[in-house]
């Protein structure tokens, strides 16, 4: 996995390179018919390249390894470009809604839409091939910061689909209006995806557990090495950025030999990183026989401690 960060921050770049190139081709186009519409895309589109930068950065320094201040790396800088992200969309929606307000109070006609709409068409596959790119990317090495990259540039593509509709009917009906209710319509719809990315990387800047999915691959590994003598408690999970982090107690007789406890814990901590990749596992031997091992946890993160 050593190499994860120098790719990942790859696509970074590729995303830079994406909002540079759609920026060129949709201001072009604003100029060309001079729709409110295809300037409220240009102008979301220089959001995606604030954000593309921000993401390089905080990916570049997600990927530094743990040091003498950060015991634990430094992956949760990814939460912090993933936030922001969600901040540039509120900033780009803002702008599209001023805009097409003061467009809808005094109306412009527009010129050379064929034109424009065919730049403004080459520049959303641009960014739809990007963005569908990164998400997958991002899920497939679980990096936040991609996966909201990438759903940032396919919310410029819904916006640049509404935009490309909205002037495609402006130049049928002849109705200047439609191009400003177009536009303040994208800008609520990219409010909600901004919400939400704002919404996520907050919980898991929080430490959110890992997904019901992910516990349940836990609890089942050890359930597997549950027995009369073996018995696990107080299962606790969290993600930071790429890494996932798992801790619990193990039960075992108090006649057991540090040897013993210890190969056993072993076979535990190997079948769960065989299971999630990458895991991070903490365990803290106990004596099932001493009460106060059932007493220092009032949760339990999806492991049964009465079992085994």
């Amino acid at each position: 996995m050593a190499d994860q960060p120098v790719s990942l921050t790859r696509y970074a770049w590729l995303s830079i390179a994406a909002a540079v190139v759609t920026i060129s081709l949709k201001t072009g186009a604003y100029f060309i018919t001079g729709s409110v519409g295809l300037l409220s895309d240009a102008a979301e589109s220089v959001v995606n390249l604030v954000a593309a930068i921000i993401a390089l950065v905080a990916l570049t320094v997600a990927a530094k390894p743990a040091d003498s201040s950060h015991h634990y790396g430094h992956a949760k800088a990814e939460y912090f470009s993933a936030g922001i992200e969600g901040l540039m969309i509120f900033v780009a929606a803002a702008v599209i809604i001023v805009s097409a307000v003061d467009r809808l109070l005094h109306p412009q006609p527009l010129e050379s839409l064929g034109i424009g709409l065919l730049i403004s068409l080459l520049a959303t596959a641009v960014n739809g091939a990007v963005g569908l790119l990164l998400i997958r990317v991002g899920r497939a090495h679980r990096s936040a910061t991609l996966i909201a990259d990438g759903k940032h540039l396919m919310t410029d593509v819904w916006t640049s689909a509404g935009v490309l509709v909205g002037v495609a009917l402006v130049a049928i009906t002849g109705w200047l209006p439609l191009d400003s209710l177009v536009a303040i319509a994208v800008a609520i719809n990219i409010l909600v995806v901004g919400t939400r990315l704002v919404t996520s990387s907050t919980s898991s800047l929080l430490d959110r557990a890992l997904s019901g999915a992910e516990v349940a691959e836990v609890t089942a590994v050890l359930d597997r090495h549950r027995s009369d003598e073996v018995g696990f408690h107080g299962l606790q999970t969290r993600e930071s950025g790429r890494e996932r982090y798992v801790a619990f107690h193990v039960l075992v007789p108090g006649a057991w030999t540090v040897s013993q406890a210890h190969d056993l814990v072993e076979r535990v901590e190997g079948d769960l990183r065989a299971a999630l990749e990458g895991v991070h596992v903490q365990t803290h031997i106990e004596p099932r026989e001493d009460e106060r091992a059932y007493g220092d946890f009032d949760f339990d993160g999806g492991a049964d401690p009465d079992a085994g």
